[in-house]
């Protein structure tokens, strides 16, 4: 299971911008990402990986 980050703005080297400290922004959506990535592990234990990625991966409204 991966939690996405995102593509480097500009040219900034991939290494850089995954080490980098987070911005307030992200520090702030942190805790509903890390209780979304909680919530998609236990349906990925409970319900396997098609049933978790279909829940997942799919446009929400």
């Amino acid at each position: 299971m991966r939690i996405g980050i995102g593509r480097p703005p500009g040219r900034q080297d991939a290494a850089d911008f995954v080490l980098s400290p987070f911005s307030k922004a992200e520090r702030e959506q942190l805790p509903s990402l890390l209780s979304d990535a909680a919530d998609a592990a236990e349906d990925l234990v409970r319900e396997g990986l098609l049933a978790a990625q279909q829940r997942w991966h799919s446009p929400r409204a």
